[in-house]
């Protein structure tokens, strides 16, 4: 072998690379020496923010702001920020961009940590927005099931399931993801299983004769035969001990998805098995939920969740210390002065304004300071705590279709 890894076995930053600021791009450690040089290190405001969200609806929710604390715990930076969890909102159309964390402090001591620092919003604010998306649009009714971290580095699967989970996901096939969050990780079995016998109705047989009893008999039912006919083999298989059945078939084979699961329910429902639950999965997104949310129990969502679009979040510079005082200044395109972010749940608006001007009456602030000189000040929540929340938002937007507008 002419190459080899040294000091690691895989391509990743261990923690501690991460926290000592050698993940970061390379521009910084130019800044460094040249403020070095120059023997300045003025204290700034800096604010986080992002312009646009790849979808339609501007709304999205935040995640990775343990992360952000953990990374700059210790370093002489005070940071204000949204909870975890929290919505945010953006427009396309105006200048009314929400600052969703804001740290003050001395530049050097904090600029060459602003890559890792993005790098946890941005992507674990994607998978948690996404993930949330499908809530919203499934209901508080259905199952969802997180299936995609076979897609992605396995370094990152515990923060894919945890972010589906504070986004309300039900289930998680990732054994040290489901782990960490302190559930049990859930699943049955794969095609591959059920190809190791000649019929599928023997490998039903051998699952529900070895696996724990407590796991859900829900059989997959398109490897052999169709959808139709193996989803009765199976009914009639596990004779009352079947929770429900998996449709998993590729696109080459859908044909009209719709009406092959109505067909399944129907023959489901005709022979006895109307408490059998229906479940599909294999390539989900948003608009299968629109098309199946009347008909199906519940959607084993991969790839569209572990490989969400990411949330571009960047880290402006908007007042800089001189002789003694924070000048307001921002490059173009952005506007300067630290401002503060306050919101009305009844009008279902935020209000974006200076941090300079009284607050608004009957509004509560979103910026809440967590860290004061390198220490973190507030306690963290509770992954359920932070669930809790997320799903109440997802109802005020329902039920409000909140905005944000700015106060000049």
């Amino acid at each position: 072998m002419k190459y080899d890894l040294k000091d690691r076995k895989f391509w990743i930053a261990r923690e501690d690379e991460i926290k000592n600021g050698l993940a970061t791009d390379f521009y910084f450690l130019n800044v460094e020496k040249a403020m070095d040089g120059e023997k300045i290190n003025p204290r700034v405001v800096a604010e986080i923010y992002t312009r646009h969200l790849p979808y339609q609806d501007q709304w999205g929710v935040l995640s990775g702001v343990y992360e952000a604390l953990k990374l700059l715990e210790g370093l002489p930076v005070s940071v204000w920020s949204f909870d975890e969890g929290e919505v945010f909102f953006t427009s396309k159309n105006d200048i009314a961009y929400e600052p969703v964390m804001r740290i003050e402090g001395p530049y050097r001591y904090f600029a060459r940590f602003e890559t890792a620092l993005l790098g946890f919003l941005c992507s674990m604010s994607g998978i948690s927005t996404k993930a949330a998306r499908f809530r919203f649009l499934a209901g508080d009714d259905k199952i969802l099931l997180s299936f995609g971290t076979r897609r992605t580095h396995p370094a990152l699967a515990p923060m894919i399931e945890r972010c589906a989970y504070i986004a309300g996901f039900d289930g998680f096939s990732n054994v040290l993801g489901a782990e960490l969050i302190g559930m049990k990780g859930s699943g049955t079995m794969p095609h591959s299983f059920i190809l190791l016998f000649d019929d599928p109705r023997d490998a039903w047989i051998a699952f529900d004769k070895h696996v724990e009893k407590d796991v859900p008999r829900i059989a997959l039912v398109d490897t052999y035969y169709d959808e139709k006919t193996e989803s009765i083999m199976a009914l009639e298989t596990l004779n009352g001990k079947l929770t429900g059945i998996r449709l998993d078939t590729p696109s080459s084979r859908k044909g009209d998805w719709r009406k092959i699961v109505e067909e399944v329910k129907w023959e489901l429902y005709q022979r006895g098995g109307r408490n059998v639950k229906i479940l599909i999965s294999g390539g989900i997104d948003e608009e299968d939920i629109i098309k199946m949310n009347d008909i199906v129990d519940g959607y084993g969502i991969g790839t569209s969740v572990s490989d969400a679009p990411t949330v571009d979040f960047n880290m402006k510079i908007v007042e800089v210390e001189k002789d003694g005082k924070m000048i307001k200044k921002a490059k173009r395109g952005d506007i300067s002065g630290k401002k503060e972010v306050f919101r009305n749940y009844e009008k279902g608006e935020d209000i974006i304004q200076s941090a300079y001007l009284e607050p608004p009456e009957n509004y509560e602030p979103l910026l809440k300071k967590y860290m004061d000189n390198g220490k973190i000040i507030r306690e963290f929540e509770d992954l359920s705590e932070i669930r809790k929340r997320i799903r109440e938002r997802l109802k005020w937007i329902k039920e409000k279709n909140p905005k944000a507008r700015l106060i000049y």
